[in-house]
C-alpha cells in the first residue's frame, strides 16, 4: 500500500484515499467560482509524488529529504497546462514565479521545476485517473494577467486548505472543533432582536440613524449583488448599519460568510466586541496579530478557544473581523498558511470599514483585488467611510460594468453638523499647550510622535493623557479605558495623541485640535467631536493648527501631498466635511499621486505575465515579497513593565518559541524604525533576542505615561 500519512500513534492514510478525500474537497471550494473539476483533478494530483520509492522511505522513518510536489506539477501540466502546474507546484512551499524558458532544472521558478528530474514513482493510474476536463475561466478584466493570477491563487487556496483539512482529519483521534451551527436565519434574527428598541427613535440624530438602518435592511433584500459604497456621516451608526446590510443581503442571496475589514487594531477589537455583543460569541472570528486564541493555556483544551484558533487558518465561521493588513496581504501572498482562507471570500459580503484608508501606494491592486472578487467570485463588496474616497473612475477603468451603488439615503447636511471648524494658523508647542490647558475635556491630535510627546510634556494638571505608537497595545488599551471613563464622569480629561486615535475609536470630546493633514483624517478627527450630539454644533469646535516648522520639514512625502491638496480643496470652503468637498479632495489627490497608486508595480508584475499565452509567468512569489501594506522596517522591543512582561521576557530569554508567546508578547512591545533601534542598541540598552526580537533592558527610557523615549541620551527625542 502506498502511503499518504502516519500518525504518531502509528495509524496510516493511504495515498489513494488521502488523493480521494482532497479531490472532494477542493472540487466543493472551488465550485462556487466554476472551477469544480479543476479543483478534483488539482487534489488528485498534488501528492503523485508520494508514489516514489524514497518517500515511501521517509514515511516509514528514513531521515531523507524528498520533493513530491514537483512530480504531480509534472503529471497535472500535461493534462490541465500551466494554471493547475502552479498549484501543484506550490502546495507546500507557495506558489512559485513562473520563469521563463531558458531557466534551468535548478532554478525555483515552474519553469525550473518542469525540467527537474524526480525521483522515479510507481504507476499511480489504477488508484488515480487524471482527466482532461472543461472548466470556466474567469471574466477577463483589463489585459487577462492579473485576472489569471488571481484565479490561479484562489484555485491554489482550494487545494492547500483542502489538504491541510484531510490531513489534520486523519492525524487527529477526535474530529477538530471547526465551523458553527449559527445560519445567517439565526444570526439576522438575533440582530433584529438586540436592536428592536432603536426602531423608536427618541430625537432626531436617532431618527436619522434609523432611517439609515432601514436603508440598509432594504437595499440588503432588494439590491443584487455588486458592489456597493455606504456613506455615513462619522455617529451616523455605520458599523450596525452594515452589519445590518450585510446579513440581509446574506440572508436573500445565499452569502455564505461576511468579512469586515477594519484599517487599524486600534478599532478592530471594539467592532469585534459589538458584534459577539448582537450576534453571539460563537459566530464571530477577530482575527488579526494581537488575539489571544489560548493556545498556551494548560490542562484541557478550551473547545471554543480551539474553534477560534482553528477558524483563523481559513476563516470557516460565519462572521469574520480582521485588519486590512491580513485581508489583503493574504490576497496577494503565496504562502499556503496565507493563502488557504481565501476561496471562503467567494460568495461573502466584505465590507471594507474606513475604505479611505487604503494606502495610496496600494490603491491600484487594492481596486483590482476587490473587482476580482465581485466580479469573478461572488462576493458583494461594501466601501464603508464618513468620507468615499471616490473610487469610481478607479473601478470603471477595470471595468465599465463595475458602479459602485450607495446604500444610505441623501442625509440633511445640517443634521449631522455636529461641530465648528476653524482655522489657526501656526502655533508653538507653548502657544498649543496653553490653548489645551484652558480646556477642562480636549483632544489634540498631530502627525508626529515626536510633536506628542512634546506637547504632553508642557502639560500641566490632573487628566492629562499621551498616545502614540510608542506605548505598548496593552497600555494604550488601558489609557483609553481610563479617558472613556473620566469623559463619560465629566472629569478633567486633556489628551495629546498620535492618529491612532481619530478612525473609528468611540470617545467623544466637546473640543479637538488637529494638526493640518489630508482633508480624511480631518474629519475623521471631527469625529471625535460632539460624537453624540449632545452640545449645539457652534460649541463643539474643530481647531485647525499648523505645526512649528520644524515638525512640517521632516514630515514624510506620503503625508506632504495629501496636506498640499486639502489646502488647494478648502482654500475658502467653510465645510470641510461637505460631500462634495471630499469628492474633490479624493479625485485631486488620485490624479495627483499618479502613478504613485501602485508604487511597487504590482499590477504591471501580473498584466505582464500573459504576453505569452502557451507560457504564462506569473511572479507570485515576487508580489508577495513587495506587497505589504505597512513598512516592515521596524522591529520590536518588548516593554517589561509589568510583572506579565517581565514573565513572558523570561520566557523568551529562556529560549522559549511559539505563536501564541509572540502574540502575547507583542501586547507589552513597540515596533521602532532601525535608526532608533540601532541607537538604542548602541546604548546598551537593549537584549537583542532575535533579528526581529529584543528586550529593552534599560527602563529609566520608558515611561508608562508617554512610552519609549525617542532618543536613548535625552529620554524624549527629536527625529519622529
Amino acid at each position: 500500500m502506498v502511503l499518504a500519512h502516519r500518525a504518531e500513534d502509528g495509524r496510516t492514510q493511504s495515498a489513494p484515499e488521502h488523493a480521494q478525500n482532497v479531490a472532494a474537497l477542493c472540487a466543493a471550494f472551488a465550485a462556487p467560482f466554476g472551477a469544480e473539476e479543476l479543483g478534483r483533478q488539482l487534489g488528485l494530483a498534488h501528492d503523485i509524488g508520494k508514489y516514489s520509492a524514497a518517500f515511501q522511505r521517509r514515511i516509514l522513518g528514513e531521515s531523507i529529504q524528498t520533493d513530491h510536489s514537483t512530480a504531480g506539477a509534472q503529471e497535472i501540466f500535461k493534462y490541465l497546462g500551466w494554471p493547475a502546474a502552479y498549484c501543484v507546484a506550490g502546495h507546500h512551499g507557495g506558489l512559485p514565479d513562473g520563469g521563463g524558458k531558458t531557466d534551468a532544472a535548478s532554478d525555483p521558478t515552474l519553469c525550473g521545476r518542469l525540467k527537474r528530474p524526480v525521483e522515479p514513482y510507481a504507476d499511480f493510474s489504477k488508484d488515480i485517473q487524471l482527466e482532461r476536463v472543461l472548466f470556466r475561466l474567469p471574466k477577463i478584466l483589463g489585459s487577462g494577467g492579473f485576472t489569471m493570477a488571481f484565479w490561479i491563487r484562489m484555485l491554489y487556496s482550494c487545494l492547500v486548505d483542502a489538504d491541510y483539512l484531510d490531513t489534520e482529519a486523519f492525524m487527529r483521534t477526535s474530529p477538530p472543533p471547526r465551523g458553527s451551527d449559527c445560519t445567517m436565519e439565526q444570526l439576522f434574527a438575533r440582530l433584529e432582536a438586540s436592536t428592536a428598541c432603536w426602531n423608536d427613535p427618541k430625537n432626531e440624530l436617532d431618527r436619522v440613524r434609523s432611517d439609515i438602518r432601514r436603508a440598509c435592511l432594504k437595499a440588503g433584500e432588494e439590491q443584487a449583488p455588486g458592489l456597493f459604497t455606504l456613506t455615513v456621516p462619522t455617529g451616523g451608526g455605520k458599523t450596525i448599519s452594515s452589519l445590518t446590510f450585510a446579513l440581509r443581503h446574506a440572508l436573500a442571496y445565499g452569502k455564505k460568510r461576511i468579512v469586515y475589514v477594519i484599517p487599524y487594531t486600534s478599532i478592530i477589537e471594539q467592532t469585534a466586541d459589538t458584534f459577539r455583543k448582537f450576534l453571539g460569541e460563537d459566530a464571530v472570528l477577530e482575527h488579526h496579530a494581537n488575539v489571544d486564541f489560548g493556545e498556551d493555556e494548560t490542562g484541557p483544551r478550551d473547545p471554543a478557544k480551539e474553534r477560534k484558533k482553528l477558524a483563523a487558518e481559513n476563516w470557516d465561521l460565519p462572521v469574520v473581523v480582521t485588519t486590512a493588513v491580513q485581508f489583503f496581504e493574504s490576497l496577494f501572498a503565496n504562502k499556503p498558511s496565507r493563502c488557504r482562507k481565501l476561496h471562503n471570500l467567494a460568495g461573502s459580503v466584505i465590507i471594507f470599514d474606513e475604505a479611505q484608508t487604503i494606502p495610496l501606494p496600494y490603491l491600484q491592486p487594492c481596486v483590482r483585488a476587490i473587482a476580482e472578487l465581485t466580479v469573478n467570485y461572488g462576493a458583494t463588496c461594501v466601501l464603508c467611510t464618513a468620507t468615499q474616497p471616490a473610487l469610481a473612475p478607479l473601478f470603471q477603468t477595470v471595468s465599465p460594468d463595475l458602479n459602485p451603488r450607495e446604500i444610505a439615503p441623501q442625509i440633511p447636511a445640517q443634521v449631522f453638523r455636529r461641530v465648528r471648524y476653524e482655522q489657526l494658523g501656526q502655533l508653538s508647542d507653548k502657544e498649543l499647550a496653553q490653548r489645551l490647558g484652558s480646556h477642562e475635556q480636549v483632544l489634540c491630535i498631530v502627525s508626529t510622535r515626536k510633536q506628542a510627546q512634546a506637547v504632553y510634556s508642557l502639560l500641566d494638571g490632573e487628566g492629562s493623557f499621551h498616545l502614540s505608537t510608542l506605548m505598548p497595545p496593552e497600555s494604550r488599551r488601558a489609557i483609553l479605558e481610563t479617558v472613556k471613563r473620566r469623559l463619560k464622569a465629566g472629569q478633567p480629561c486633556r489628551v495629546v495623541s498620535t492618529s491612532l486615535i481619530e478612525a473609528g475609536v468611540d470617545v467623544d470630546f466637546p473640543t479637538v485640535y488637529r494638526a493640518e493633514a489630508g482633508l480624511d483624517s480631518l474629519v475623521q478627527a471631527a469625529g471625535r467631536c460632539n460624537r453624540e450630539g449632545r452640545r449645539p454644533a457652534d460649541d463643539s469646535r474643530v481647531y485647525i493648527f499648523q505645526p512649528d516648522d520644524a515638525y512640517t520639514a521632516t514630515l514624510p512625502h506620503s503625508l506632504e501631498r495629501p496636506m498640499d491638496v486639502m489646502r488647494s480643496v478648502t482654500r475658502d470652503c467653510p465645510a470641510l466635511d461637505a460631500p462634495e468637498t471630499i469628492e474633490s479632495y479624493f479625485t485631486a489627490l488620485r490624479q495627483f499621486t499618479g502613478e504613485a497608486i501602485d508604487s511597487k508595480r504590482i499590477v504591471p508584475l501580473f498584466e505582464d505575465g500573459v504576453q505569452d499565452m502557451r507560457q504564462p509567468s506569473f511572479p507570485f512569489a515576487q508580489a508577495a515579497e513587495k506587497f505589504h501594506l505597512i513598512d516592515q522596517n521596524t522591529r520590536a522591543v518588548l516593554i517589561p513593565y509589568t510583572e506579565e512582561a517581565k514573565a513572558l521576557a523570561d520566557r523568551l530569554r529562556g529560549g522559549e518559541r511559539s505563536r501564541a508567546l509572540l502574540r502575547k508578547a507583542g501586547q507589552f512591545s513597540v515596533n521602532i524604525y532601525e535608526p532608533h533601534f540601532n541607537e538604542l542598541r548602541r546604548r546598551g540598552a537593549l537584549e537583542v533576542l532575535e533579528e526581529d526580537l529584543a528586550v529593552l533592558t534599560d527602563l529609566s527610557l520608558y515611561s508608562e505615561s508617554t512610552g519609549l523615549a525617542l532618543k536613548a541620551d535625552e529620554g524624549v527625542g527629536f527625529f519622529i
